[in-house]
């Protein structure tokens, strides 16, 4: 068995961890290893920004998780990707850059999360953050992650915007500002028209520190023990054998809102009788690992447009090349476009205070990435609650590290989310109905004139709704009994064992999740530093 130590042990080169890793090995003295199941991001659609269409859904870089069979979405299974690559999802993702609403992090450190609230992020997200834009006092420039306005625009998605104002709802330009409501357009992680996923932030510049050791096609089967101390990790190597890190400080389990819970339980830590029924030996009795699943479920309307979108401009041999050429040439157009361009954020109603819906709108329209355009002239808008009730869980299917864990979404499980999501369809077509993109409008393809009804709309979107890909809280942050990490994302029970990335959300954030989980790997980052210096 091969044998490796470092100080540091962080398993998982995704959002967060290529971040833990750039951190600490900033420490010449400190010994890092970091873990990836996946393999180097050579795969060139990964860096060109439209990529998601190509990997998404390739096994060679992403993990393909399906869900069981949902009541809330009448007994349908969705796909869920995530990216097994170093940068992990944030190599696949639409590169939507948004954090969330401050009263996200307020109401975090209120669940008894101390250092959690909005003041206490927000230098986090401007550390990171190298923002086009300039700094101020909501933005950062001079970080490792690139943060870039649109390169493209579109007819329809201006019409969109144009039409939510006359609906009513300000526009916002800049919803990662002093206020996130209103309509506008995304903000994305690009830097001169390529991606910029966190190992292209990261983990590139520091490749070469010899403190730094990266180990691909890693797989972690387990976390060894001494007594209740973390002391390694056990991994399938590529030869077929099983290899050892060992930690002589701490482990940093960064393997997502699936893999981290997942590993936890192989190595014993979760619901006893859950364990026990997979015939692992339970060494810390944790209920709530796996548990407190939370993700965005998202409502795509289908316009057809009686004038070309970008579903036309992709649709012949000649135009294709002539996108590949202008992006070839000038890093322009729409190879550079990200999963969307318009977005709002909206209230329901007046029993809200901030936002509880999100709407990303898309100059093109299918059936879902990877599966190419529709064979007509359209645009999508979707829509997502942003702070679903609804809670589900992950579940081991067997002690095996390679079996998939079971993911039980439970999406629309309460009336709340029912009621909202439903709102939010209407929203959209009422925004629909405004000038000037009701010009531009020819019919509603999905879910068409015939679906009326709240009863109607309802089962519409338990028929074709998906995620919107931000699966998170299965390693809750707390000091209740069903939670996973403490503040300092320590595992409750065990010692030299923390967890970082999106599964550590109490709540989920309201708004995309890859910004959040690029603060999470910066928090920890400081609190480990913070703890090797007091000696703890």
């Amino acid at each position: 068995m091969e044998e490796i130590s470092a100080d540091y042990v962080i398993v998982g080169a995704g959002s967060a961890g290529c971040v833990i890793a750039n951190r600490l090995s900033a420490d010449p003295s400190v010994r890092v290893v970091l873990m990836e199941a996946g393999g180097r991001d050579w795969n060139p659609w990964i860096h060109i920004p439209v990529g998601y269409f190509k990997t998404m859904h390739n096994p060679a870089i992403d993990w393909c998780y399906r869900t069981e069979p949902d009541p809330g979405l009448n007994g349908r299974r969705i796909d869920w990707p995530r990216g097994k690559v170093l940068g992990g999802s944030s190599s696949l993702n639409g590169l939507l850059y948004v954090r969330g609403q401050p009263e996200d992090y307020d109401r975090w450190r209120q669940m008894g999360n101390p250092g959690w609230a909005w003041d206490d992020v927000l230098p986090l997200f401007k550390r990171a953050e190298d923002q086009e834009r300039g700094a101020d006092a909501y933005h950062g420039t001079g970080g490792p992650l690139s943060v870039s306005n649109m390169r493209i625009q579109r007819p329809i998605c201006d019409a969109w915007v144009a039409a939510a104002q006359e609906a009513g709802y300000p526009f916002n330009p800049d919803y990662n500002g002093a206020r996130q409501e209103g309509v506008g357009y995304f903000q994305l992680n690009t830097r001169n028209g390529r991606r910029c996923s966190s190992a292209v932030a990261y983990l590139n510049p520091v490749r070469k520190r010899p403190n730094l050791t990266v180990l691909t096609r890693a797989p972690a089967n387990r976390i060894e023990f001494d007594g209740q101390r973390a002391v390694g990790v056990r991994y399938a190597a590529p030869d077929g054998s099983e290899g050892l890190v060992r930690a002589e400080a701490e482990i940093i389990v960064s393997s997502g809102a699936i893999g981290s819970p997942q590993l936890l339980m192989l190595s014993g830590i979760g619901a006893g009788d859950h364990l026990s029924e997979q015939g692992i030996d339970v060494r810390v009795e944790r209920s709530g690992v796996g548990r407190n699943l939370q993700d965005h479920l998202q409502a795509r309307l289908v316009y057809k447009c009686n004038e070309p979108t970008l579903n036309d401009e992709v649709r012949s041999l000649f135009n294709k090349a002539r996108i590949a050429l202008k992006y070839a040439l000038f890093r322009a157009g729409p190879m550079t476009m990200a999963a969307s361009l318009a977005t709002g954020f909206m209230r329901t109603g007046a029993h809200v205070e901030t936002p509880d819906i999100q709407f990303h709108v898309q100059p093109w329209s299918a059936d879902s990435p990877g599966e190419g355009v529709h064979p007509f002239s359209a645009f999508t808008m979707s829509v997502c609650q942003l702070r679903p009730e609804s809670r589900g869980e992950i579940r081991l299917a067997s002690a095996e590290p390679r079996d998939y864990p079971k993911i039980f979404p439970n999406y629309l499980a309460t009336e709340t989310d029912r009621q909202t999501i439903v709102a939010g369809v209407k929203i959209a077509r009422h925004i629909g109905d405004q000038a000037p993109l009701s010009t531009k409008i020819a019919s509603e393809h999905a879910p068409g004139d015939a679906i009326q009804g709240d009863d109607g709309l309802l089962d519409w979107v338990r028929n074709t709704a998906t995620t919107i890909y931000h699966p998170t809280g299965t390693c809750k942050m707390g000091s209740t009994p069903d939670s996973v990490v403490d503040a300092r994302l320590r595992v409750h029970g065990v010692e030299r064992l923390r967890v970082a990335d999106c599964s550590i959300m109490p709540e989920i954030v309201s708004g995309n999740t890859n910004a959040p989980a690029i603060m999470i790997g910066e928090k920890v980052s400081d609190l480990i530093v913070e703890d090797r210096r007091a000696g703890h």
